[in-house]
């Protein structure tokens, strides 16, 4: 059960650091609250919300297959937050 402890920590971290990356955007850019930064930062909420749900499904087929769908998943989601953080710049 340590790679479920340790996807949900990862979905936390990366979700987490994303949202802080916009608040130094903001902050540094001297925009803070923009809609465009509440925007990708409720996205990374609702990623968040949407993620976790689907680790703590227990009715799956393949576990592990569907853990690593999760997995692939976060790493699709992050990269388009990180993609409309850096427009955001």
């Amino acid at each position: 059960m340590a790679s479920i402890r340790d996807l949900k920590k990862d979905i936390n971290f990366v979700l987490g650091d994303i949202i802080e990356a916009v608040y130094i955007v903001e902050t540094a850019n001297g925009k803070n609250d923009s809609k465009e930064g509440s925007k990708i930062i409720d996205s990374a909420i609702e990623t968040f919300d949407v993620l976790i749900g689907k680790v703590n499904e227990k009715n799956v087929e393949n576990r592990k297959a569907h853990l690593k769908s999760v997995r692939k998943e976060l790493e699709e989601k992050a990269t388009a937050l990180v993609e409309q953080l850096n427009k955001l710049q």
